[in-house]
Protein backbone atom coordinates (compact mmCIF):
# COMPACT_ATOMS: atom_id res chain seq x y z
CA UNK A 1 0.00 0.00 0.00
CA UNK A 2 2.85 2.38 0.86
CA UNK A 3 6.17 2.79 -0.86
CA UNK A 4 8.87 5.41 -0.83
CA UNK A 5 12.02 6.30 -2.73
CA UNK A 6 14.84 8.60 -1.74
CA UNK A 7 17.36 10.31 -4.01
CA UNK A 8 20.34 12.57 -3.53
CA UNK A 9 24.02 12.47 -2.67
CA UNK A 10 25.84 13.28 0.54
CA UNK A 11 27.38 16.47 -0.82
CA UNK A 12 24.89 17.16 -3.59
CA UNK A 13 22.33 19.98 -3.60
CA UNK A 14 19.60 18.16 -1.69
CA UNK A 15 17.98 14.95 -0.56
CA UNK A 16 14.54 14.14 -1.89
CA UNK A 17 11.90 11.55 -1.06
CA UNK A 18 8.59 10.54 -2.58
CA UNK A 19 6.05 8.72 -0.43
CA UNK A 20 3.16 7.14 -2.29
CA UNK A 21 -0.01 5.65 -0.87
CA UNK A 22 -0.68 7.95 2.08
CA UNK A 23 -4.47 8.37 2.43
CA UNK A 24 -6.21 11.69 1.98
CA UNK A 25 -7.35 13.84 4.87
CA UNK A 26 -4.32 13.43 7.17
CA UNK A 27 -3.37 16.77 8.77
CA UNK A 28 0.30 17.34 7.93
CA UNK A 29 2.75 20.25 8.03
CA UNK A 30 6.54 20.67 7.99
CA UNK A 31 6.32 21.08 11.78
CA UNK A 32 5.29 17.42 12.03
CA UNK A 33 8.61 16.44 10.43
CA UNK A 34 10.88 18.90 12.19
CA UNK A 35 11.19 17.24 15.59
CA UNK A 36 12.47 13.89 14.34
CA UNK A 37 14.83 15.55 11.87
CA UNK A 38 16.32 17.52 14.77
CA UNK A 39 16.55 14.40 16.96
CA UNK A 40 18.45 12.59 14.23
CA UNK A 41 21.14 15.29 14.30
CA UNK A 42 21.79 15.18 18.05
CA UNK A 43 24.24 12.82 19.76
CA UNK A 44 27.40 12.95 21.82
CA UNK A 45 30.13 11.89 19.42
CA UNK A 46 28.37 13.10 16.28
CA UNK A 47 30.60 14.36 13.48
CA UNK A 48 31.16 17.91 12.29
CA UNK A 49 28.59 17.62 9.48
CA UNK A 50 25.81 17.94 12.03
CA UNK A 51 27.11 21.39 13.00
CA UNK A 52 26.74 22.50 9.39
CA UNK A 53 23.30 21.14 8.57
CA UNK A 54 20.03 22.17 10.17
CA UNK A 55 17.72 19.73 8.44
CA UNK A 56 14.29 21.00 7.49
CA UNK A 57 11.95 19.24 5.11
CA UNK A 58 9.91 21.13 2.55
CA UNK A 59 6.67 19.51 1.40
CA UNK A 60 6.48 20.03 -2.35
CA UNK A 61 3.36 18.04 -3.23
CA UNK A 62 0.63 15.79 -1.90
CA UNK A 63 -0.47 18.24 0.83
CA UNK A 64 -2.87 21.12 0.28
CA UNK A 65 -4.56 23.34 2.86
CA UNK A 66 -2.73 21.42 5.55
CA UNK A 67 -4.05 17.96 4.64
CA UNK A 68 -2.83 15.11 2.48
CA UNK A 69 -4.65 14.73 -0.82
CA UNK A 70 -3.92 11.07 -1.57
CA UNK A 71 -1.36 12.06 -4.19
CA UNK A 72 2.35 11.22 -3.79
CA UNK A 73 4.05 13.33 -1.13
CA UNK A 74 7.32 14.89 -2.29
CA UNK A 75 9.84 16.05 0.32
CA UNK A 76 13.03 18.09 -0.07
CA UNK A 77 15.90 18.56 2.40
CA UNK A 78 18.63 20.92 1.26
CA UNK A 79 22.29 20.12 1.92
CA UNK A 80 23.95 23.28 3.22
CA UNK A 81 27.37 21.68 2.83
CA UNK A 82 26.86 21.66 -0.95
CA UNK A 83 27.95 25.30 -1.12
CA UNK A 84 31.51 24.21 -0.30
CA UNK A 85 31.55 21.57 -3.05
CA UNK A 86 29.65 23.29 -5.86
CA UNK A 87 32.65 24.97 -7.55
CA UNK A 88 35.32 22.62 -6.22
CA UNK A 89 37.51 20.24 -8.21
CA UNK A 90 37.08 16.83 -6.65
CA UNK A 91 40.30 15.00 -5.81
CA UNK A 92 40.43 11.45 -7.17
CA UNK A 93 39.51 8.73 -4.70
CA UNK A 94 41.11 5.40 -5.60
CA UNK A 95 41.78 3.68 -2.25
CA UNK A 96 38.69 1.89 -0.92
CA UNK A 97 37.91 2.15 2.79
CA UNK A 98 37.23 -1.16 4.59
CA UNK A 99 33.66 -1.49 5.81
CA UNK A 100 32.24 0.91 3.21
CA UNK A 101 30.58 0.45 -0.17
CA UNK A 102 33.64 1.97 -1.91
CA UNK A 103 35.00 -1.28 -3.33
CA UNK A 104 31.76 -3.24 -3.69
CA UNK A 105 30.09 -0.31 -5.44
CA UNK A 106 32.94 -0.06 -7.93
CA UNK A 107 32.76 -3.80 -8.59
CA UNK A 108 29.01 -3.64 -9.19
CA UNK A 109 28.76 -0.43 -11.23
CA UNK A 110 32.22 -0.14 -12.76
CA UNK A 111 32.96 3.24 -11.18
CA UNK A 112 36.27 4.80 -12.15
CA UNK A 113 36.32 6.94 -9.01
CA UNK A 114 35.26 5.61 -5.62
CA UNK A 115 33.53 8.82 -4.53
CA UNK A 116 30.62 7.81 -6.73
CA UNK A 117 29.99 4.99 -4.25
CA UNK A 118 30.56 7.16 -1.20
CA UNK A 119 28.14 9.91 -2.19
CA UNK A 120 25.06 7.69 -2.44
CA UNK A 121 26.05 5.10 0.18
CA UNK A 122 26.51 7.78 2.84
CA UNK A 123 24.21 7.70 5.88
CA UNK A 124 23.30 11.27 4.99
CA UNK A 125 20.50 9.57 3.03
CA UNK A 126 18.78 8.64 6.31
CA UNK A 127 17.63 12.23 6.79
CA UNK A 128 15.16 11.61 3.96
CA UNK A 129 14.04 8.36 5.60
CA UNK A 130 13.39 10.16 8.88
CA UNK A 131 11.20 12.70 7.07
CA UNK A 132 9.20 9.88 5.46
CA UNK A 133 8.96 8.09 8.79
CA UNK A 134 7.64 11.23 10.46
CA UNK A 135 4.76 11.29 7.97
CA UNK A 136 4.04 7.64 8.78
CA UNK A 137 4.17 8.39 12.51
CA UNK A 138 1.59 11.13 12.00
CA UNK A 139 -0.76 8.61 10.39
CA UNK A 140 -0.20 6.00 13.11
CA UNK A 141 -0.84 8.58 15.83
CA UNK A 142 -4.36 9.04 14.45
CA UNK A 143 -5.01 5.46 15.60
CA UNK A 144 -3.28 5.69 18.97
CA UNK A 145 0.01 4.10 17.91
CA UNK A 146 3.21 5.60 19.32
CA UNK A 147 6.78 4.71 18.37
CA UNK A 148 9.93 5.55 20.32
CA UNK A 149 13.50 4.36 20.76
CA UNK A 150 16.34 4.42 23.25
CA UNK A 151 19.94 3.26 23.51
CA UNK A 152 20.81 0.27 25.71
CA UNK A 153 24.52 -0.15 24.96
CA UNK A 154 27.41 1.90 23.57
CA UNK A 155 30.91 0.52 23.20
CA UNK A 156 30.26 -2.33 25.64
CA UNK A 157 28.81 -0.06 28.36
CA UNK A 158 25.32 -1.45 28.88
CA UNK A 159 22.21 -0.21 30.64
CA UNK A 160 21.07 -2.26 33.63
CA UNK A 161 18.17 -4.46 32.61
CA UNK A 162 16.47 -4.39 36.00
CA UNK A 163 16.50 -0.60 36.05
CA UNK A 164 15.08 -0.50 32.53
CA UNK A 165 12.34 -3.03 33.26
CA UNK A 166 11.26 -0.97 36.25
CA UNK A 167 10.34 1.79 33.78
CA UNK A 168 7.34 1.86 31.48
CA UNK A 169 8.16 2.19 27.80
CA UNK A 170 6.69 5.68 27.78
CA UNK A 171 9.01 6.64 30.62
CA UNK A 172 11.98 5.15 28.77
CA UNK A 173 11.17 7.33 25.75
CA UNK A 174 10.96 10.39 27.98
CA UNK A 175 14.23 9.76 29.80
CA UNK A 176 16.03 8.97 26.55
CA UNK A 177 15.30 12.47 25.29
CA UNK A 178 16.83 13.99 28.42
CA UNK A 179 20.44 13.29 27.36
CA UNK A 180 22.49 13.28 24.17
CA UNK A 181 23.24 9.57 24.36
CA UNK A 182 19.50 8.83 24.37
CA UNK A 183 19.87 6.28 27.19
CA UNK A 184 16.99 6.01 29.70
CA UNK A 185 19.22 4.44 32.38
CA UNK A 186 20.54 7.71 33.75
CA UNK A 187 22.86 5.90 36.17
CA UNK A 188 24.96 4.63 33.25
CA UNK A 189 24.98 7.70 30.99
CA UNK A 190 28.24 9.15 32.30
CA UNK A 191 29.99 5.80 31.87
CA UNK A 192 28.76 5.71 28.28
CA UNK A 193 29.96 9.27 27.78
CA UNK A 194 33.38 8.34 29.14
CA UNK A 195 33.58 5.42 26.70
CA UNK A 196 32.77 7.68 23.76
CA UNK A 197 35.36 10.20 24.99
CA UNK A 198 37.99 7.45 25.16
CA UNK A 199 37.08 6.44 21.63
CA UNK A 200 37.43 10.02 20.39
CA UNK A 201 40.85 10.39 22.03
CA UNK A 202 41.90 7.12 20.40
CA UNK A 203 40.74 8.47 17.02
CA UNK A 204 38.41 5.48 16.71
CA UNK A 205 34.66 4.70 16.60
CA UNK A 206 32.18 2.76 18.73
CA UNK A 207 28.97 0.86 18.01
CA UNK A 208 26.11 -0.21 20.22
CA UNK A 209 22.51 -1.38 20.56
CA UNK A 210 19.23 0.49 20.47
CA UNK A 211 15.64 -0.61 20.91
CA UNK A 212 12.60 0.56 18.94
CA UNK A 213 9.20 0.04 20.55
CA UNK A 214 5.70 0.55 19.15
CA UNK A 215 2.83 1.00 21.61
CA UNK A 216 -0.91 0.80 20.98
CA UNK A 217 -0.81 -1.56 18.00
CA UNK A 218 -3.96 -3.56 17.38
CA UNK A 219 -3.64 -7.33 17.09
CA UNK A 220 -3.87 -8.81 13.61
CA UNK A 221 -1.47 -6.71 11.53
CA UNK A 222 0.72 -8.71 9.17
CA UNK A 223 0.09 -12.29 8.03
CA UNK A 224 1.42 -15.82 8.32
CA UNK A 225 0.29 -16.97 4.88
CA UNK A 226 3.25 -15.75 2.75
CA UNK A 227 6.90 -15.20 3.63
CA UNK A 228 6.91 -11.62 2.38
CA UNK A 229 3.80 -10.66 4.33
CA UNK A 230 5.12 -11.74 7.71
CA UNK A 231 5.55 -8.56 9.69
CA UNK A 232 8.56 -10.02 11.49
CA UNK A 233 10.53 -10.31 8.25
CA UNK A 234 9.43 -6.90 7.01
CA UNK A 235 10.46 -5.18 10.23
CA UNK A 236 13.79 -6.96 10.54
CA UNK A 237 14.60 -6.19 6.92
CA UNK A 238 13.68 -2.54 7.33
CA UNK A 239 15.95 -2.10 10.34
CA UNK A 240 18.77 -4.08 8.75
CA UNK A 241 18.64 -1.73 5.76
CA UNK A 242 19.96 1.12 7.93
CA UNK A 243 23.63 1.90 7.49
CA UNK A 244 25.94 -0.07 9.84
CA UNK A 245 23.13 -2.19 11.32
CA UNK A 246 24.43 -5.77 11.43
CA UNK A 247 21.91 -7.55 13.62
CA UNK A 248 18.21 -7.25 14.50
CA UNK A 249 16.12 -9.25 16.94
CA UNK A 250 12.53 -9.33 18.12
CA UNK A 251 12.44 -9.09 21.89
CA UNK A 252 15.41 -11.01 23.32
CA UNK A 253 15.59 -13.49 20.46
CA UNK A 254 19.26 -14.45 20.74
CA UNK A 255 19.03 -14.87 24.50
CA UNK A 256 15.85 -16.92 24.15
CA UNK A 257 17.57 -19.24 21.69
CA UNK A 258 19.55 -20.73 24.58
CA UNK A 259 16.46 -21.52 26.70
CA UNK A 260 13.79 -24.22 26.79
CA UNK A 261 10.55 -23.50 25.00
CA UNK A 262 8.61 -23.45 28.25
CA UNK A 263 10.85 -20.59 29.38
CA UNK A 264 10.27 -18.56 26.25
CA UNK A 265 6.70 -18.68 24.98
CA UNK A 266 4.08 -16.27 26.29
CA UNK A 267 1.22 -18.16 27.93
CA UNK A 268 -2.34 -16.96 27.26
CA UNK A 269 -4.91 -16.05 29.92
CA UNK A 270 -8.41 -14.57 30.06
CA UNK A 271 -8.56 -11.22 31.75
CA UNK A 272 -11.90 -10.50 33.36
CA UNK A 273 -11.94 -6.80 34.09
CA UNK A 274 -13.65 -5.88 37.34
CA UNK A 275 -15.68 -3.07 35.78
CA UNK A 276 -17.02 -5.32 33.04
CA UNK A 277 -17.99 -8.05 35.48
CA UNK A 278 -19.68 -5.59 37.83
CA UNK A 279 -21.68 -3.93 35.07
CA UNK A 280 -22.75 -7.30 33.66
CA UNK A 281 -23.83 -8.50 37.11
CA UNK A 282 -25.85 -5.34 37.71
CA UNK A 283 -27.65 -5.71 34.36
CA UNK A 284 -28.40 -9.36 35.07
CA UNK A 285 -29.76 -8.65 38.56
CA UNK A 286 -31.96 -5.93 37.09
CA UNK A 287 -33.36 -8.42 34.58
CA UNK A 288 -32.28 -6.29 31.62
CA UNK A 289 -29.92 -8.80 30.08
CA UNK A 290 -29.41 -12.53 29.96
CA UNK A 291 -26.42 -13.87 31.85
CA UNK A 292 -24.92 -15.41 28.73
CA UNK A 293 -21.39 -14.19 28.11
CA UNK A 294 -21.01 -12.50 31.48
CA UNK A 295 -17.42 -12.18 32.61
CA UNK A 296 -16.01 -12.46 29.10
CA UNK A 297 -12.66 -10.65 28.95
CA UNK A 298 -9.62 -10.12 26.83
CA UNK A 299 -7.08 -12.79 25.99
CA UNK A 300 -3.82 -11.53 27.44
CA UNK A 301 -0.20 -12.51 27.84
CA UNK A 302 1.49 -11.70 31.13
CA UNK A 303 4.89 -11.77 29.43
CA UNK A 304 6.07 -10.42 26.09
CA UNK A 305 9.11 -12.52 25.27
CA UNK A 306 7.93 -12.77 21.65
CA UNK A 307 8.35 -9.02 21.27
CA UNK A 308 4.76 -8.40 20.17
CA UNK A 309 4.61 -10.76 17.19
CA UNK A 310 3.47 -14.37 16.76
CA UNK A 311 3.43 -16.01 13.34
CA UNK A 312 4.43 -12.70 11.77
CA UNK A 313 1.25 -11.07 13.15
CA UNK A 314 0.93 -8.46 15.90
CA UNK A 315 -0.41 -9.73 19.23
CA UNK A 316 -1.47 -6.35 20.61
CA UNK A 317 1.44 -6.35 23.06
CA UNK A 318 4.21 -3.75 22.69
CA UNK A 319 6.30 -4.40 19.61
CA UNK A 320 9.96 -4.52 20.70
CA UNK A 321 12.89 -4.65 18.29
CA UNK A 322 16.61 -4.46 19.07
CA UNK A 323 19.26 -3.48 16.55
CA UNK A 324 23.03 -3.87 16.78
CA UNK A 325 25.12 -1.19 15.11
CA UNK A 326 28.75 -1.81 14.23
CA UNK A 327 31.31 0.93 14.85
CA UNK A 328 31.25 3.46 12.01
CA UNK A 329 33.69 2.44 9.27
CA UNK A 330 35.32 5.86 8.84
CA UNK A 331 38.13 6.22 11.38
CA UNK A 332 40.71 8.95 11.92
CA UNK A 333 43.31 6.21 12.27
CA UNK A 334 44.01 5.03 8.72
CA UNK A 335 43.35 1.40 7.80
CA UNK A 336 45.31 -0.69 5.34
CA UNK A 337 43.94 -1.02 1.83
CA UNK A 338 45.04 -0.99 -1.81
CA UNK A 339 45.24 1.94 -4.21
CA UNK A 340 43.28 0.72 -7.22
CA UNK A 341 45.04 3.22 -9.49
CA UNK A 342 48.50 1.80 -8.76
CA UNK A 343 47.78 -1.65 -7.37
CA UNK A 344 50.05 -0.84 -4.43
CA UNK A 345 49.33 -1.11 -0.69
CA UNK A 346 47.97 2.11 0.72
CA UNK A 347 46.33 3.67 3.78
CA UNK A 348 42.82 5.09 3.80
CA UNK A 349 42.22 8.82 4.01
CA UNK A 350 39.71 10.25 6.49
CA UNK A 351 36.26 11.42 5.42
CA UNK A 352 34.34 13.42 8.01
CA UNK A 353 32.10 11.12 10.06
CA UNK A 354 30.74 10.28 13.52
CA UNK A 355 32.65 8.72 16.38
CA UNK A 356 29.35 7.44 17.83
CA UNK A 357 26.18 7.27 15.75
CA UNK A 358 24.08 4.91 17.89
CA UNK A 359 21.72 7.56 19.36
CA UNK A 360 21.08 8.99 15.90
CA UNK A 361 20.53 5.54 14.40
CA UNK A 362 17.71 4.90 16.88
CA UNK A 363 15.73 7.77 15.37
CA UNK A 364 16.24 6.31 11.89
CA UNK A 365 15.07 2.98 13.30
CA UNK A 366 11.85 4.60 14.48
CA UNK A 367 11.27 5.93 10.97
CA UNK A 368 11.72 2.55 9.31
CA UNK A 369 9.48 0.79 11.84
CA UNK A 370 6.85 3.51 11.39
CA UNK A 371 6.92 3.02 7.63
CA UNK A 372 6.42 -0.76 7.87
CA UNK A 373 3.65 -0.44 10.47
CA UNK A 374 1.82 2.28 8.54
CA UNK A 375 1.95 0.05 5.47
CA UNK A 376 0.61 -2.92 7.47
CA UNK A 377 -2.20 -0.80 8.92
CA UNK A 378 -3.24 0.41 5.46
CA UNK A 379 -3.05 -3.16 4.21
CA UNK A 380 -5.41 -4.23 6.98
CA UNK A 381 -7.90 -1.38 6.77
CA UNK A 382 -7.87 -0.33 3.13
CA UNK A 383 -9.47 2.95 2.18
CA UNK A 384 -8.28 6.03 0.34
CA UNK A 385 -8.96 8.53 3.11
CA UNK A 386 -8.64 8.87 6.85
CA UNK A 387 -12.42 9.14 7.04
CA UNK A 388 -12.79 5.68 5.49
CA UNK A 389 -10.15 4.16 7.74
CA UNK A 390 -11.53 5.31 11.10
CA UNK A 391 -14.72 3.18 11.23
CA UNK A 392 -12.83 0.18 9.90
CA UNK A 393 -10.25 0.53 12.64
CA UNK A 394 -13.00 0.77 15.27
CA UNK A 395 -14.49 -2.48 13.93
CA UNK A 396 -11.25 -4.49 14.02
CA UNK A 397 -11.46 -7.89 15.67
CA UNK A 398 -9.80 -7.89 19.08
CA UNK A 399 -8.23 -10.71 21.08
CA UNK A 400 -11.40 -11.33 23.08
CA UNK A 401 -13.43 -14.50 23.49
CA UNK A 402 -16.56 -12.75 22.22
CA UNK A 403 -14.73 -11.84 18.99
CA UNK A 404 -13.53 -15.40 18.41
CA UNK A 405 -16.51 -17.77 18.24
CA UNK A 406 -15.48 -21.37 17.62
CA UNK A 407 -17.66 -24.00 15.88
CA UNK A 408 -16.19 -26.72 18.11
CA UNK A 409 -17.36 -29.44 15.69
CA UNK A 410 -15.40 -32.15 13.81
CA UNK A 411 -14.73 -31.40 10.14
CA UNK A 412 -12.74 -32.68 7.16
CA UNK A 413 -10.29 -30.98 4.84
CA UNK A 414 -12.37 -31.99 1.83
CA UNK A 415 -9.64 -31.53 -0.77
CA UNK A 416 -10.37 -33.06 -4.20
CA UNK A 417 -7.75 -35.78 -4.54
CA UNK A 418 -8.14 -36.08 -8.32
CA UNK A 419 -7.18 -39.09 -10.41
CA UNK A 420 -4.27 -41.24 -9.24
CA UNK A 421 -2.01 -43.56 -11.23
CA UNK A 422 -0.27 -43.26 -14.58
CA UNK A 423 -1.21 -43.96 -18.19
Amino acid sequence: MLRFLTAGESHGPALTAILEGMPAGLPLSPHDLAQDLARRQTAYGAGGRMKIESDQARILSGVMAGQTTGAPIALLIENKDYAKWRERDIDPMTTPRPGHADLTGAVKYGYRDLRLSLERASARETAARVAVGAVCKTLLAQFGVRIGSYVTMIGGVEADRDRLEALTYARRFELAESNDLRCPDLAIVEAMRARVWECMQARDTVGGVFEVVALGLPPGLGSHVHFDRRLSGRLIGALASIHAIKGVELGRAFENAAKYGTEVHDEIFVEEEETERREMRERTEAGTEENEGSGIGRLIRRTNRAGGLEGGITTGEPLVLRAAMKPISTTLNPLRSVDLATGQPDRTTYERSDFNAVPRAGVVGEAMVAYVLADALLEKLGGDSLAEMRPRFAALRQARLEDLPMDNEPWRFGFDQGESGTD
